[in-house]
């Protein structure tokens, strides 16, 4: 049982499972809620997801075991010794392949985006990590182009990403936005172990106070953000939505919440507070699924 846990820890499958429904809300949207995406695309898509997902966390445990025990980082398995340093290196080997192979039979774009997001995880985890203020932004990317892979997952090899709803784009920019607050709350996290290896991060920038109060910037925008598909007509089926409303208010009760913990808090407790945000982000993936369910089965 330890193992299991180990395994699914080492993979972040929580992540996985969140980045799962971010897909099936992109290829939802895409399709008007008027149908769900076929089955074969569905499952081509999912594990495409999963496994780059996967694969790259395990490369991340791998390549930073050194900096997660300085920062006491057992929340990894590989800290704790429950799991070897090579073991994570085979589940990437294993997994990466795979999720590349399937996003190649759903379509070309498809195809495109997995091989150019996969390569930057590769690219992150080795060497943009050093570079924390970048690294930051590409993890933000990492949880935005769900998204948009999802809505080009039911195109046809010809089609463009221009032919995208635009509220895919918006919920991909939330998602970005709370992305970046919540690597710029890891970065307080681990200040002291970045420290010690030379890695600058914001908070060697701007200090930790001043860090804790970018990141709320960032949820800040992101609330504000979240209430134009409710106000903006062309949003169809979030228009005056009700259902899509009193969801995503609970996410930005959330998300202010912690906010004001950061801003007005001498010392927050951001390791609590980031676990709240993901609660958030996925009472916020429910805001955007839960009404193209309720379209496409007749509520």
């Amino acid at each position: 049982m330890e193992k299991l846990r180990a395994i699914w820890e080492l993979m972040r499958l929580e992540h996985g499972i969140l980045i799962a429904i971010a897909v099936l809300i992109g290829s939802l949207v895409a399709l008007g809620g008027e149908s769900p995406p076929s089955f074969d695309k569905f499952i081509l898509t999912f594990f495409t997801v999963l496994f780059i997902e996967a694969s790259t966390f395990a490369l991340n445990d791998y390549c930073d075991i050194e900096i997660d025990k300085k920062n006491r980082r057992t929340d990894r398995p590989l800290v704790r010794g429950v799991l070897s340093r090579e073991t994570a290196f085979y589940v990437f080997i294993l997994l990466f392949p795979l999720g590349i192979i399937c996003s190649f039979f759903v379509n070309l774009t498809c195809f495109v985006i997995a091989l150019i997001t996969g390569f930057l995880g590769i690219f992150y985890d080795i060497f943009l990590k050093k570079i924390k203020v970048l690294g930051n932004f590409y993890i933000a990317y990492a949880m935005a182009i769900p998204f948009v892979f999802g809505g080009a997952s039911i195109f046809e090899n010809k089609s463009l990403l221009i032919d995208l709803p635009l509220v895919i784009y918006i919920v991909a920019f939330i998602a970005f936005l709370t992305g970046v607050g919540r690597e710029i709350m890891k970065d307080v996290m681990d200040f002291e172990g970045d420290k010690s290896r030379g890695v600058k991060s914001f908070p060697f920038y701007i200090g930790t106070r001043g860090s804790n109060v970018l990141a709320a910037v960032f949820y800040l925008v992101a609330i504000c953000f979240s209430f134009l598909p409710f106000f903006m007509e062309r949003f169809e089926l979030y228009y005056l939505n009700y259902f899509y409303l009193s969801l995503i208010f609970l996410t930005d009760t959330m998300l202010l919440s912690t906010s004001f913990q950061l801003i007005f808090k001498k010392k927050p407790h951001v390791g609590l507070y980031r676990k709240f945000t993901l609660v958030a982000i996925f009472v916020g993936l429910l805001a955007f699924l839960v009404p193209i369910l309720l379209v496409l089965f007749d509520f």
